[in-house]
């Protein structure tokens, strides 16, 4: 069975490491923020100028005046700090954050990321993603395996306008947790009840399979 946004958000929350500053992206990178592993502290920051984000607020505790780079409502945690955005992105810039997460489009092989643009559609612009994948310490992408049309997103070469060149270090899908070597996908762990022959074939980049691999546990 193929993860959910939250189950591929929760595998991810377990690269969080205690003292991690952490951006996350818009989309199922948001969701991390629920999954915070017990006994560790991490900061999350927003490029629109706000450190110490906090899980998704209850229905009905929303305000509108807290949210994040994505336009959605949020919390705070106790010692929260907002800024401007010429700060935040001097933080990006600086090399402060120790890991993005980011959804995409497309990832190739080699760690490039398309993830701001498809030709010919409207678009709002890039946002923050070109400074983030150039100045992270860590980026992990987390999106689906296949495109609406069941094409992969997992490639040799990426075919739409790239964000950043060879920045990604894993990949987490609703189908499998990917580390991106110089060799190619390595393949960490599937999907409960996913098979590495269907997530062979629906890769269309090179995956390299060592071995026995394990189900990702919950």
């Amino acid at each position: 069975m193929a993860l959910t946004k939250e189950q591929i958000a929760q595998r991810i929350a377990r690269e969080l490491k205690d003292g991690f500053y952490v951006n996350l992206g818009i989309g199922i990178p948001t969701l991390v923020a629920n999954y915070i592993p017990r006994g560790i502290k991490v900061v999350l920051q927003s490029e629109n100028g706000l450190l110490g984000i906090g899980p998704f607020p209850e229905q009905g505790q929303e305000d509108p005046d807290l949210i994040n780079a994505g336009k959605q409502t949020i919390t705070t945690v106790p010692g929260s700090a907002f800024f401007d955005s010429a700060m935040s992105f001097g933080m990006i810039r600086a090399g402060k954050v120790d890991l993005t997460v980011l959804g995409a489009m497309e990832v190739s092989e080699k760690g490039d990321i398309a993830n701001w643009k498809i030709p010919g559609k409207m678009v709002k612009g890039m946002g923050g993603a070109m400074d983030l994948v150039a100045s992270a310490k860590n980026i992990i992408v987390a999106m689906m395996h296949t495109n609406p049309k069941g094409e992969s997103k997992v490639l040799s070469h990426c075919t739409l306008p790239l964000t950043g060149v060879r920045c990604v270090k894993k990949v987490v899908t609703d189908l499998a947790v990917l580390d991106v070597t110089e060799a190619g996908f390595r393949l960490l762990e599937r999907a409960p009840g996913v098979t590495v022959e269907e997530i062979k074939s629906k890769t269309e980049g090179k995956l390299i399979v060592e071995g026995d691999v394990a189900e990702v546990a919950f």
